[in-house]
């Protein structure tokens, strides 16, 4: 697995208020999402705010098990097969499957796996966003 964060998730309870917020901060909102997720460029990764009851349950956690549920951290990979072999890292480095990989509305292929913590991380590949040679993630205009 490359050692690189491409998004960090923040389940809100009100993605239009949150998305304002930082708007108001003056961080400017990428066009893709729409109203369920905004996706903002932070240097060579994004932040990305959704509804924590959705990020909840594309996990497979519950809202109120454990570690913290309302943020997920993201890895991008390049090709569709590397979500799988990401996974399987996982696992065989002794963390945990929450969801198998399977092919999102969105267009891309994700799936979840918690780290010893319970921490949730995706995996994801997404036609939609640009890696760059060093990892880093580009988002759409």
């Amino acid at each position: 697995m490359e050692q690189r964060l491409s998004l960090v998730t923040l389940g809100v309870a009100n993605v239009a208020a949150s998305r304002g917020f930082y708007e108001r901060l003056g961080w400017k909102a990428s066009s893709v999402g729409g109203a369920e997720v905004a996706f903002f460029q932070v240097g060579g990764m994004a932040l990305a705010l959704w509804g924590a009851a959705d990020l909840a349950a594309d996990t497979g956690l519950s809202l109120g098990s454990g570690a913290p549920r309302s943020v997920a951290l993201a890895l991008n990979v390049r090709r569709r097969k590397d979500v799988d072999a990401v996974l399987a890292e996982a696992v065989n480095a002794g963390g945990r499957i929450l969801r198998r990989a399977e092919d999102k509305s969105w267009g891309g292929y994700a799936g979840y796996f918690a780290d010893l913590d319970g921490h949730p991380w995706e995996v994801a590949w997404n036609p939609g966003f640009t890696l760059r040679d060093d990892g880093s993630l580009v988002l759409p205009e």
